[in-house]
């Protein structure tokens, strides 16, 4: 499957539709067009953080559009954020969501993990990768390459086989404003993968996304609403569906300490996944904050035995 048009939706956050950000917006757009690709924003995406905060059914609206439009074939998501779980009631109380869904390739990341595990429980494979503005509008002179190399497969073959480490790694940016505009960003040697423990083969079908994401559907610490309604809705996968998986897992720009941390894999523990996935892909922490306390066996022995 050859990708020719995506749609891009706000999901979580609405930043994507803030001034601040159109220099942004015009790179990334750009920058698509030049990978001969008809792009479109579903008609609240660029409403900006205010109102999609205050109208959540307004980005449910929009993923129900995209899905129902045949003439996408990929739908990607401007950026995390905080609260997708308030789409729940306007995608589910009614099987919205169910009835709109027809099959195409969903890319995003982070928060957009809620969104992945609603079309997971619905059946639909997602790819969790880039988003527009992270990636896809990244203010350097190009796309980093590793990041154009994987979306340049996805968009021409609908497909990725084979993923492997990339050579270097970034240290985040701290500047997106126009100055920033054509600058690189530190980058220094990449490890690779690290075996930390157990078989250093597994397989299995891959599901899990943002740690904080699915810690917060369980535990419900940022707000108040969100892991009551997560199980009104079923959200989280049951035992069942995590049985023989590859629990992929990587840790949001917050940098949670390890204390953090391994409450997060606790309770993940508490409900039973280490017992039943087949193995644990984690990403690297970004600018590898709290690398070493994460992989650390003390932590591994708490939290994982």
């Amino acid at each position: 499957m050859k990708v020719r048009k995506i749609g891009i939706v706000s999901l979580s956050s609405g930043m994507l539709g803030e001034a601040f950000v159109a220099h942004e917006r015009e790179l990334g757009l750009r920058r698509l067009q030049e990978l001969g690709l008809e792009v479109v924003y579903l008609p609240n995406a660029l409403k900006g953080l205010d109102y999609l905060d205050q109208h959540p059914e307004a980005r449910a609206e929009d993923l129900l559009a995209a899905f129902s439009d045949p003439s996408l074939d990929l739908i990607l998501c401007a950026i995390g954020g905080l609260d997708s779980y308030r789409l729940l009631p306007a995608l589910f109380a009614e099987q919205q969501l169910e009835q709109a869904l027809t099959p195409k390739i969903f890319l995003g990341f982070s928060d957009t993990t809620i969104n992945h595990l609603m079309l997971q429980k619905l059946g639909l494979p997602s790819f969790y990768g880039q988003a527009f503005l992270p990636d896809i509008c990244e203010l350097a002179p190009e796309m980093l390459p590793y990041t154009r190399s994987y979306f340049e497969t996805l968009v021409q073959t609908g497909k990725i086989e084979e993923i492997r480490p990339s050579s270097l790694w970034y240290q985040e940016r701290t500047d997106f404003s126009l100055a920033g505009l054509g600058q690189s960003m530190p980058s220094y040697p990449n490890q690779g993968f690290l075996h930390l423990q157990g078989p250093a083969t597994f397989k299995g079908p891959i599901l899990g996304g943002c740690l904080e994401s699915l810690y917060e559907i369980l535990a419900g610490d940022r707000f108040p609403d969100q892991a009551q309604l997560c199980q009104d809705y079923q959200l989280f996968p049951s035992l069942e569906d995590w049985s023989g998986k590859i629990l992929l897992l990587e840790t949001s720009e917050e940098k949670a300490n390890p204390a953090k941390f391994a409450r997060m894999l606790s309770r993940l523990k508490d409900y039973g996944l280490f017992e039943v996935v087949s193995g644990l892909l984690f990403g690297k922490p970004q600018d590898q904050a709290y690398m070493e306390d994460y992989s650390a066996l003390r932590y591994k022995q708490y939290v994982l035995y």
